[in-house]
């Protein structure tokens, strides 16, 4: 089974934290959504498999109307294989989910929407300059629920001024919701962004690491209490709603990356086009792939594979280790992991080494430790 991401680089306003690829002016979409379909058209023959996961993420995809996302999946099911079952999610902002458009979604093929909720409190919001409020963020949610089953909101932890108490209350209204997916992330802090510059500045107060440990263990503890599965570091689902997107990330298959900035995986090589909407249209007219591959070594592949594994609920396979890059790979992870197993932030659990809910938070350190640097 492979995978479809589109990346659709728009938003009505920059958050203070983001620095993925967008564009606050929407004066390209059409040329954009046409570019995308061009895209899509040009590699139909680098997916054999059949799609199993088509995600529309960004940006804001919910910037686009529903004419606009029929164009792009129309193309889609006219040129690859897409199974009966595919999940297929729609990234959304709570500000562009009124009752009428999330029913005009709701009678297309879009079964799964990913709302960035972020937080329900307005300080949050602010600080961060997200386009919406909390009661929008509140009625989304809930307009959301009378269309959709398969639903998963974005909350942030570890945000500056952020409590024990308001990440507590985050997680409780989601809970209460009844919102069967949740993907929580602490706030970092990137190079070139807004927020970098105001705590530089000492506008905001800085991120605090230890915050956000503790706002992580809370979140482990609260949605393993009311029934979630931490499948994955940064994601928590009810039974039957892990997503099928990222799982197929974390687990390594193909997936087609569209769109200006996106990324292709095949197994051997990556690719990513430019983050340039002008360049990526007036590419894509020409005939051209306006992106750079890389081909991925073994020890590249070793590295990818314990880094995403690590990060999941199945952790390190040893035997897969074995059999997928040799005896001398195996030999060499549980070497490396002797001292974090003593610190019991590892653990075998039979053939698989895991992260321990103390080495949870500390998991992309861990795997960066069981790397292998040459052989």
């Amino acid at each position: 089974m492979a995978g479809i991401y589109l990346h659709i680089p728009f938003c009505k306003q920059a958050c203070h934290y983001c620095d993925f690829h967008f564009s606050t002016s929407i004066k390209k979409k059409e040329e954009l959504v046409h570019a995308l379909c061009r895209e899509l058209v040009l590699r139909k023959h680098e997916l054999e498999e059949t799609v199993q996961t088509i995600y529309l993420g960004g940006g804001t995809p919910s910037l686009l109307t529903v004419k606009e996302l029929n164009k792009i999946f129309k193309t889609i099911y006219d040129h690859y294989a897409v199974s009966e079952t595919a999940e297929i999610t729609l990234e959304a902002n709570p500000d562009d989910l009124n009752k009428e458009y999330i029913i005009q979604l709701s009678r297309g093929i879009v079964n799964r929407l990913s709302i960035g909720v972020q937080s329900f409190f307005e300080e949050d919001l602010n600080l961060m300059n997200r386009a919406h409020n909390a009661e929008e963020a509140l009625q989304s949610i809930q307009h959301a629920l009378e269309f959709f089953e398969n639903i998963s909101i974005d909350l942030i932890y570890g945000i500056p001024g952020m409590t024990k108490e308001r990440w507590s209350k985050n997680l409780r209204k989601a809970i209460d919701l009844d919102i069967p997916h949740l993907s929580c992330y602490a706030l970092t802090v990137e190079p070139k962004t807004a927020l970098k510059s105001f705590i530089e500045k000492g506008i905001v107060a800085p991120v605090d690491d230890e915050v956000a440990q503790l706002h992580h263990a809370l979140l482990t503890e609260i949605t393993e209490a009311s029934g979630f599965i931490n499948y994955e570091f940064s994601n928590f689902g009810k039974p039957g709603f892990e997503s099928q997107n990222n799982m197929a990330y974390w687990m390594g298959k193909p997936y087609l990356g569209v769109g200006p900035s996106a990324h292709s995986f095949n197994g051997n090589t990556r690719a990513w086009n430019v983050a340039n909407n002008h360049k990526y249209i007036q590419e894509i007219e020409n005939g051209n792939l306006p992106q750079e591959k890389e081909s991925l070594s073994k020890n590249d592949k070793y590295n990818e594979y314990v880094m995403t594994r690590l990060r999941t609920q199945y952790g390190i396979r040893l035997d897969e280790v074995q059999d997928t890059f040799g005896p001398q790979y195996k030999m060499y992870v549980l070497e490396q992991a002797e001292a974090h197993l003593k610190e019991n932030l590892l653990f075998l659990d039979g053939d698989s080494l895991h992260v321990t809910k103390k080495g949870k938070f500390l998991s992309d350190g861990i795997a960066s430790d069981l790397f292998m640097l040459r052989l």
